[in-house]
């Protein structure tokens, strides 16, 4: 066992509705040890993603809850101080799930090398990680955009987002983005290269969409939810595809929301527009990690894909960087560097 102290965040409580900073406790415990099979890992960047509140919550998903006083789940990247793997040495760099902590033990077969020399390590969390996965499967698999078409994203200038619209308009089809401000816009069209981008604060949101979408909306990328999908519903055309990657403005509901019920609307939309909606998860498509980070690597080589990073120092702010996430506080990909 190495020497010093490993800090972790556990769930201290369960979150009802929004997080906040009770739900999660700072602790500190003896280093682990690396097992039989296993590689001892010190954690230098860890992803902070939507998905996480649901692990949070005891409700039934695809995945088993984080138990009360357990480790938050995450993904991290770092270096491997101690091997009893025989594919892994000492001073590799390495992808795994080891959670909201300093050091994590993980199963040897289960992580990934990382090459340190081909692009910052902590895009294996954002761009080339599982986001990155996320936005090619799903659109190349799900949308299946078309030259000439229009691909609208949702909260687009977050880690998923924002390369789907830059993948969207590297197949040749119109990229058009939605974001919660000025500031935001301007990053995805000038710095991304989307065709136009539509501030969801706005009070005119849903004559702006309209206007930057003349011929109607062939994929829609959701990743929100809410207000944002009831505007972009009327202007799905015929044979739409939409993948439901994310629901953020719902992940902190305690109850349905208020309002009329909207079920009769979209199934006959639904019906009458023959549209496609599928809900994902990124490893629906396992199989094609290696040709996603292929191309996303080559893109980025070649200047066509960029990314942005929002970069907080110290585990302890990870609570509060997740709850400003949800709230979407962030700008770019939600990585914790951890000291």
């Amino acid at each position: 066992m190495a020497e010093g102290t490993n800090k972790k965040v556990v769930l201290k409580s369960r979150p009802v509705g929004e997080p906040i900073p009770d739900n999660f406790e700072l602790v500190e415990g003896a280093i682990p040890s690396a097992g039989d099979g296993q590689v001892l890992v010190r954690n230098q960047f860890l992803s902070l993603d939507p998905y996480m509140r649901g692990r949070m919550s005891d409700a039934k998903s695809y995945a088993e809850p984080v138990a009360i006083g357990g480790v938050i789940v995450g993904a991290t990247v770092g270096e491997v101080i101690q091997s009893n793997h025989a594919g892994v040495a000492i001073g590799d760099t390495v992808l795994g799930f080891g959670g909201w902590q300093e050091f994590a033990a993980l199963e040897g077969d289960e992580v990934q090398k990382i090459n340190p020399d081909l692009a910052p390590i902590s895009t294996a969390l954002g761009v080339l990680g599982m986001p990155g996965m996320t936005a090619y499967t799903g659109l190349k698999n799900i949308g299946q955009p078309k030259a000439g078409e229009t691909v609208v994203v949702a909260a687009a200038s977050g880690a998923v987002g924002s390369v789907v619209g830059q993948i969207a308009r590297i197949e040749g089809a119109k990229a058009v983005g939605i974001a919660g401000s000025d500031e935001k816009c301007r990053f995805v069209v000038d710095e991304l290269g989307f065709d136009a981008c539509i501030n969801h604060n706005a009070p005119d949101f849903a004559d702006q969409l309209a206007k930057a979408c003349p011929d109607g909306i062939d994929v829609y990328f959701e990743n929100v939810g809410g207000e944002v999908f009831q505007v972009v519903l009327p202007l799905l055309n015929d044979f739409a595809r939409i993948p439901v990657c994310g629901l953020i403005a719902h992940y902190n509901a305690t109850e349905l929301p208020k309002g009329p019920d909207m079920t009769a609307v979209l199934m006959r939309q639904i019906l009458v527009k023959r549209l496609t909606f599928r809900g994902f998860i990124v490893w629906d498509f396992a199989e094609q990690e290696a040709e996603a980070k292929k191309a996303l690597a080559g893109w980025i080589g070649d200047g066509s894909l960029k990314y942005k990073e929002h970069v907080s120092d110290g585990l302890e702010k990870a609570p509060e960087a997740f709850i400003d996430l949800l709230k979407g506080g962030n700008f770019g990909k939600a990585v914790v560097k951890l000291t």
